[in-house]
C-alpha cells in the first residue's frame, strides 16, 4: 500500500512538471498603427519606434534581462526581442527563435500547424522552420522556404535604445498572418541563445534547453494572446464588401417600399 502511495505522488510530480507551463503568464500583444512605420535592423532606429507595442519584460536568475515588444497590424505580427543585458556581441553565433503554434493545440510532437523563425546576430539571412518532420533530432521542426514578406533580422541597439544605450543584441521579426493565421490565442516559444555564457534562455521560463536547435515540445509551450481579441482583424475590403452588403439590402428595402 504504501508502495502504491509513493509512485503515484512521482507520477503527480511528473504531470505537474508537464504541465508547468500552463500555468505561467501569457505574453500579451496589442494592435498598433505605428508598426508600418518601424525599420527592421535589429534595433530600436529611433526613440519611439517600439512606444507602441506591448511590453513584457522577462527577467532570468543570472541577471539576463529581455525586453519583449510585440504588436500586430493588418496582416503581420511584430516582434522586437531586445536582449538588453547581452553585450558581448558575438556576431554569427547569438541568435534568438520565435515560435507559434497556430492553432495552439499543444501537440506532443510538432505538427504543420507550429511554425519557428530564427534570426542570427548580424547574420545575412533568417530561416523559417515549421513542424510535422519526422526527424526528432530538431524537435520534428523542418526548414521551408521563406514567405516573401517574413523579415526576420539581428544587430546591435544602441543609442536609442529605450532600455540601455550600451551596445547590445538585438532581434526583430515581421511575421505574415499569411503564413500564420489569425487568431486571438497562439502557442508561443521564446529561445535565446548567448554565446559568450554558451547559455539558453528561454520563454515559458522553466523550459531548460540544452541545445540550441532542439525546440521543445509544443505541448510545454507558453500562450501570446489578444485581451481585446483584436487579432483577428479584418482587411478593408472585407469591411467594404460587408458594408455595401447592408447598404444594398437597405437600398432594396425602401425601394420597395417607394413603389408600394
Amino acid at each position: 500500500m504504501e508502495n502504491k502511495k509513493y509512485y503515484l505522488v512521482i507520477i503527480f510530480m511528473l504531470l505537474s512538471l508537464e504541465n508547468a507551463s500552463a500555468t505561467t503568464n501569457p505574453i500579451l500583444i496589442t494592435i498598433s498603427d505605428d508598426m508600418d512605420k518601424v525599420i527592421f535592423d535589429g534595433r530600436w532606429t529611433f526613440f519611439t519606434e517600439w512606444k507602441h507595442s506591448t511590453l513584457n519584460t522577462l527577467e532570468y536568475n543570472d541577471g539576463t534581462v529581455i525586453q519583449l515588444r510585440s504588436a500586430h497590424q493588418d496582416n503581420f505580427i511584430y516582434v522586437f526581442v531586445d536582449v538588453v543585458s547581452d553585450i558581448y556581441l558575438d556576431k554569427g553565433a547569438d541568435r534568438a527563435i520565435f515560435c507559434l503554434d497556430t492553432d495552439n493545440n499543444k501537440s506532443i510532437l510538432a505538427d504543420s500547424d507550429d511554425y519557428c523563425f530564427l534570426s542570427v546576430l548580424d547574420g545575412k539571412s533568417a530561416f523559417v522552420y515549421q513542424g510535422g518532420s519526422p526527424l526528432g533530432l530538431n524537435g520534428n521542426f523542418k526548414q521551408i522556404s521563406r514567405h516573401p514578406d517574413f523579415i526576420g533580422i539581428g544587430s546591435f541597439s544602441d543609442k536609442n535604445d529605450r532600455y540601455s544605450i550600451v551596445p547590445h543584441a538585438g532581434y526583430e521579426f515581421k511575421i505574415p498572418t499569411e503564413l500564420v493565421g489569425r487568431t486571438d490565442v497562439y502557442g508561443m516559444y521564446l529561445g535565446v541563445y548567448d554565446a559568450h555564457s554558451n547559455k539558453i534562455h528561454s520563454w515559458p521560463q522553466d523550459i531548460l534547453v540544452s541545445n540550441f536547435l532542439q525546440v521543445p515540445s509544443p505541448s510545454r509551450w507558453g500562450e501570446i494572446i489578444s485581451p481585446d481579441k483584436s487579432l483577428p482583424e479584418f482587411p478593408l475590403s472585407f469591411l467594404m464588401l460587408i458594408l455595401a452588403f447592408f447598404i444594398l439590402i437597405y437600398v432594396t428595402k425602401f425601394s420597395r417600399i417607394g413603389t408600394f
